[in-house]
């Protein structure tokens, strides 16, 4: 096998110039938007940002997870999660709009009016600021950055120098304290990003219900990926059901695991019954956001656990990429559902804003993913276990 023989075929190129060009046009329109509705802006902005901070930051972790676990089925997307990991950069950008729009999100704690209406801690006044804000996303994307060039570099010396154990050693004794450090660095940050709305709730398990929805995302993105590439050669050849059936099982566990965090924090909150931790859900459970809730209720765990739980449907390479792609839009509805109620207590208050964003950032990060995944070969040719990986065991 010769990296030639791997190449990313022209569905990629052609999901990039497409992406592309839905993504620049919506993004036009979200500028638009920018100017006429900052506050507006700002706020759909954010629930964007965080669904494609999800898929890359999702598949960092899934990368590391990987390489600790040394699973087959982590190698048939191997690639495509680096792929992911190495449009971060775009996201550091992509950050500004959020610090420009500070003032809009953080109200409670940058504005001097608003404190003197609820008053925050000593430990709140002392963390809770502008500067202290900006530090630490520094610090976050500064650990984030620092994993995916090590093991975007580290994957590329193993093509080059095949069989080197001591390197597959690295990759795999660095992967648990990575997968530490991301699920700290993100925990803090949503503490920040999206918890600091509300400054005067607090929940310990918040930043596992990101993590465990990142990693949803990333999942979700890497079967539909997966299957694309399977529709021309050599992938056509490779792909078998059994690999579907891994991711699908998976995919699954991540369901189950982010239903679980949030069932835990709601039964915590709901048991201890005190008024300063009942506001989140007292926002989010009553007029029209109980509706949503319903919505993600059902359609973000119910129904997909009860189809996943058919093998025949993790099998399918028809069924389960619709499934994929059906949790990513959910994963845009629960962000919604998380952060909105804050600035729209009396009930949902929708933009075309809501639309016209994700579409654009979802659109110009998907061309950059494609522009990354042309890159390399579609497969870790130094990995020593790629040819029981890709090994015929379906007769």
């Amino acid at each position: 096998m010769t990296a030639q023989d791997y190449k990313a075929p022209e569905s990629v190129g052609r999901l990039q110039q497409r992406a592309l060009l839905v993504g620049a046009v919506a993004l036009v329109l979200g500028i638009v938007g920018a100017v006429k509705t900052p506050d507006v802006f700002v706020r759909s902005y954010l629930n964007s940002y965080l669904l494609i901070l999800g898929l890359t930051l999702g598949s960092l972790g899934l990368l590391m997870l990987q390489h600790l676990t040394g699973g087959h089925w982590g190698i048939m997307i191997r690639r495509p999660l680096e792929a992911a990991t190495r449009t971060l950069p775009m996201l550091v950008i992509f950050f500004i709009p959020i610090v420009w729009g500070m003032k809009s999100l953080y109200m409670e704690w940058l504005d001097p009016a608003e404190v003197a209406k609820e008053p925050l801690s000593k430990m709140q006044q002392t963390y809770l600021t502008h500067s202290g804000f900006l530090v630490r996303a520094v610090i976050y994307f500064i650990v984030w950055l620092g994993l995916m060039l090590i093991f975007n570099s580290w994957s590329r010396q193993q093509d080059v120098n095949q069989g080197d154990r001591a390197l597959r050693r690295r990759l795999k004794m660095l992967a648990g304290p990575g997968i530490i450090l991301y699920v700290f660095a993100m925990s803090f940050a949503a503490i920040d990003w999206v918890m600091s709305i509300s400054p005067h709730w607090a929940s310990t398990i918040y930043g596992f219900l990101f993590v465990a929805g990142q990693l949803i995302s990333s999942m979700s993105l890497m079967i539909a990926i997966l299957v694309l590439l399977a529709k021309t050669e050599p992938f056509a050849s490779i792909l078998q059901k059994r690999h579907l059936h891994d991711l699908g099982k998976l995919l699954f566990a991540f369901i189950m695991l982010w239903a679980y965090f949030d069932f835990s924090q709601l039964l915590i909150i709901w048991s201890g019954n005190q008024p300063e931790e009942i506001t989140f859900y007292m926002s989010r459970l009553h007029n029209s956001w109980g509706i949503v809730a319903v919505i993600v209720l059902l359609f973000h765990f119910f129904v997909p656990f009860f189809i996943l739980l058919s093998s025949d449907v993790k099998r399918s390479a028809k069924l389960l990429p619709k499934v994929a792609m059906w949790m990513i839009f959910m994963r845009l509805v629960d962000l919604f559902w998380m952060t909105r109620p804050e600035f729209s207590k009396d009930g949902v208050a929708f933009s075309w804003l809501d639309i016209a964003l994700p579409i654009a950032l979802v659109g110009i990060w998907l061309a950059y993913f494609a522009l990354n995944l042309k890159q390399q070969p579609l497969l870790p040719l130094g990995d020593p276990k790629l040819a029981e990986a890709i090994a015929n065991h379906e007769h």
